[in-house]
């Protein structure tokens, strides 16, 4: 099955120098993708005509469709429709239609065109105008050896518009384009490749047109399994099935689907079961509790939270025995068992998660560096610990350290129902 190939290019000095985020060429390409075409590059340039043209034919030689975003304004340095020009031999000509949408978006704002906007009216000659509802500058459809250019506005909701309203349908009218269907397995507690062996069977005899990718983020791992086929229906049910499979194989690790959040999963367990929670936060400093309320109707399952960052509140408000601190410190396995207990019973709910660690970037020992972090979670089953070893982020350290407590209180409720 042949996919019809594709090349980006995004123009402007601020995308290549870095100045700002080239979410252009993110979005064109998963759109792209959904219709079933290939993005093989994606190429930034500067708004240099030389660079400009010298991206065009390296794209032509490659792929029969090019997207080119940028430099279509009625500034001096837009200098993509001269570059088009000289890069299709062609002439310019003026569109009075273009020129009068310009008028009507200037009288809008109260203001009169310049000769710039005047100038911005003039359009290589062979180009086939796509009408910018959003904007002054109009798409450009291009055609040399029997393959096709398409330029757009660099400004974002301008190029979605225009692509939505107009290079979507030539897109399916022009190529041969497959349906193309996925299903996210979201899990938490397992690596990449330890997760890859256990599926290693099934990733071994896919059918055709069937894949799976990996997708690791933060404690957590995303396997994409994408179809692609001529039946859109039965392409469909195939990736159900694999997916299906999948699970079957993985299944104590698998919280959600296609991109739900962990606090989001576990919110609806804690729900369906009538269970409460409440944390108790030294090193996170809140994070926990912000990851757990950030899903509505959270005030369902959580109480509340109990910020203890210095060692007194630990003792005054949490009662972890000074002895403890004093014997283990504040980051030891017995101080987070005492605080998840504590503030379980404090705010009276079902299960409490601790966090007591060293976030970092400094503050470590030889006997603790940074990134040493204890976990717990305490519930009507007893008392689970984890201890991280993690790197010298704090916030990166923050973010893994909510993460994991959420899966260490998945874990827990799993196994107190198989008891």
């Amino acid at each position: 099955m042949n996919q019809t190939q594709c090349v980006i290019i995004t123009i402007g000095e601020e995308i290549v120098s870095g100045l700002i985020t080239d979410t252009n060429s993110a979005w064109m390409g998963k759109r792209l993708y959904g219709l079933g075409i290939e993005v093989l590059e994606k190429i930034s340039v500067k708004d240099v005509e030389e660079d400009i043209i010298g991206a065009m034919k390296y794209a032509y030689a490659r792929v029969p469709l090019v997207l080119m975003t940028g430099g279509l304004g009625p500034t001096k340095d837009d200098l993509t429709k001269k570059a088009l020009m000289n890069f299709f031999e062609c002439g310019q000509i003026f569109s009075q239609s273009t020129y009068k949408e310009i008028c009507q978006l200037m009288e809008k704002f109260g203001k009169q065109p310049t000769e710039a906007h005047r100038n911005q009216a003039f359009m290589p000659e062979i180009a086939q105008l796509l009408k910018n509802g959003m904007g002054s500058a109009p798409g450009m459809l291009m055609e040399k050896n029997g393959k096709v250019l398409i330029s757009m506005p660099g400004v974002p909701y301008e190029m979605k518009h225009i692509f939505e309203r107009h290079v979507g349908k030539i897109i399916q009218e022009r190529y041969e384009v497959y349906p193309i269907f996925h299903k996210i397995l979201m899990t938490s507690g397992e690596g990449e490749s330890r997760l890859a062996v256990k599926i290693s069977d099934i990733e071994d005899d896919l059918p055709e047109g069937i894949s799976i990718a990996y997708l690791p983020g933060m404690a957590q791992v995303r396997i994409r399994v994408s179809g692609r086929g001529l039946d859109a229906e039965e392409t469909q049910n195939l990736v159900e099935q694999i997916a299906n499979e999948i699970e079957s194989k993985i299944k104590p690790f698998v919280f959600g689907y296609d991109n739900e959040p962990l606090e989001k999963a576990i919110g609806k367990m804690l729900v369906g079961k009538k269970l409460t929670l409440s944390t108790a936060e030294s090193c996170t400093g809140g994070y926990l509790a912000h990851m757990i309320t950030s899903v509505p109707g959270s005030s369902a399952y959580f109480n509340g939270s109990v910020i203890a960052y210095s060692n007194q509140v630990k003792m005054d408000i949490l009662g972890v025995k000074e002895k403890t601190l004093i014997s283990h410190g504040a980051v030891s396995k017995e101080t987070v068992m005492e605080m998840a207990e504590n503030v379980r019973k404090l705010l009276n709910t079902d299960y409490g998660l601790a966090t007591s660690g060293i976030a970092g970037p400094d503050g470590g020992t030889d006997e603790k560096p940074v990134g040493t972090i204890w976990i717990a979670c305490a519930g009507p089953g007893g008392i689970k610990t984890k201890k991280l070893e993690l790197s010298k982020d704090r916030v990166l350290n923050i973010r893994y350290t909510s993460v994991t407590c959420m899966t260490l209180l998945r874990k827990f409720i799993l196994e107190s129902e198989l008891c």
